[in-house]
């Protein structure tokens, strides 16, 4: 890892946030991601399962993490299974955790081989009623790739067909929801990050740049600054390729007198930041490239005071949408005419803006929690609206992270999103 080793008292205060939900007997199991194959002999770079992360801190594969929190023998109750280093391992692959480093980043007293997992988890088992698995239940994702979590509930049903299955996605989407103050630190790390980086290309972007140039400047500075690398691929889309919403081929030349669109975000501490930038190639916007970027800082602006305690993403789009329809009359997109005459299952404001507003961030950039979560003081949602005109090459989206509360706090603030200000560092 190259962020700064984290202190275990977060850990420790999320796994007794967790227990208190837990039924009476029972036992949670949350194992690490795999290692994913890319092809030869080699893996994909490690990414720890968010929900093992936030539990325990450790950054490694081949953990697990369960909790018996009645178990008899107090030293069952809380136990980290991680790999047993040798000689061959540290030569090879490098240094794993020794069971002293693995106590002090996780808080857990108890910490094993994993080699003991089986002979172990029976004993938890056997006294317990039931079992917590812990399964992704992303409603809009469904890997091909089976987990360990899935690997390990198939073999319970064999092992233990007669104790009651819990699940403890809906209980880990529950904590997660609210960040602690340590958790926000670390996202503001993350938004700090990725803020050098747009510093930068301000200085860098000019015609006939390209895209993946563009991509290796963020990509520099986020390594820089103790980043893992980027916490989603990053969008780099100039001209009419910034009217494609996933756009990450990042291939093309950066032609003078287009935009070009910027979604890109740190990962800190496997902590996400998630930035949209759109800035003129040429360093100056034109009269109609201004008018309509400003139409969106004007909603964003709004948008970010109605993220307070109470309300859902839901409400929040519904308000957004109307401000752009009344951006895009003034715009000359469409009349109110047009409005009053529309086929109500394609309203004229998707046609123009076909996303949402907001989505949960936290340790995945698109976080546990959905639009009809009703808002809390300490959940972080994105605020980014945006404008997408194909005919006229114009593909505009603003987006910073913000902190939910009476008086929204605002992560990306010291970020540059202003015309002038865009212009004139561009200028140097």
């Amino acid at each position: 890892m190259k962020y700064t080793q984290l202190s275990s008292s977060l850990f420790v205060k999320n796994r007794k946030k967790l227990i208190k939900y837990l039924q009476p007997n029972s036992l949670a199991l949350i194992n690490s991601n795999d290692q994913m194959p890319r092809n030869g002999d080699q893996y994909f770079t490690f990414r720890q399962s968010s929900d093992l992360f936030y539990l325990s801190g450790i950054d490694q594969e081949k953990t697990i993490l369960t909790l018996c929190p009645n178990h008899p023998d107090k030293n069952l109750r809380e136990i980290l299974f991680i790999i047993e280093s040798n000689e061959k391992i540290a030569v090879w692959e490098g240094h794993k955790y020794t069971k002293e480093e693995a106590q002090k980043a996780s808080g857990v007293t108890t910490v094993k081989y994993i080699s003991e997992f089986e002979s172990v988890f029976r004993e938890m088992a056997i006294k317990a009623e039931s079992i917590y698995l812990n399964l992704n239940e992303n409603p809009k994702f469904k890997s091909e790739v089976i987990s360990a979590d899935q690997r390990f509930a198939k073999t319970l049903k064999d092992d233990f067909p007669a104790h009651e299955i819990e699940r403890l996605a809906p209980l880990m989407k529950n904590l997660r929801l609210r960040k602690e103050p340590e958790e926000i630190e670390l996202m503001q790390k993350a938004c700090d990050i990725t803020g050098m980086a747009f510093q930068r290309l301000l200085e860098f972007i000019k015609p006939e740049t390209t895209e993946y140039q563009i991509e290796a400047e963020i990509t520099h500075e986020f390594l820089w600054n103790k980043a893992s690398g980027h916490a989603y691929a990053p969008i780099i889309a100039s001209g009419k390729s910034a009217c494609v919403l996933h756009y990450i081929e990042n291939n093309k030349n950066c032609a003078d007198g287009d935009l070009v669109l910027m979604d890109f975000g740190a990962e800190y501490a496997n902590y996400s930041a998630d930035c949209t930038r759109t800035v003129p190639v040429n360093g100056k916007f034109t009269p109609r490239q201004k008018e309509c970027y400003e139409a969106v800082l004007r909603v964003m602006k709004k948008a970010i005071s109605w993220l307070t305690p109470g309300t859902t993403i839901n409400r929040i789009n519904e308000r957004v949408e109307k401000l752009l329809q009344e951006e895009h009359i003034k715009l000359g997109l469409y009349s109110q005419n047009d409005v009053d005459n529309q086929d109500s299952e394609k309203p004229w404001v998707k046609r123009f803006y076909p996303h949402g507003t907001c989505h949960f961030i936290g340790l995945d950039v698109h976080d546990v929690g959905d639009r009809t979560t009703v808002l809390e003081d300490g959940m972080v949602l994105t605020c980014e609206p945006g404008i997408y005109i194909p005919e006229e090459s114009i593909g505009i989206r603003i987006e910073n992270d913000i902190v939910v509360g009476l008086k929204p706090l605002d992560l990306m603030k010291n970020i540059p999103k202003e015309v002038d200000e865009i212009e004139k560092l561009m200028s140097k």
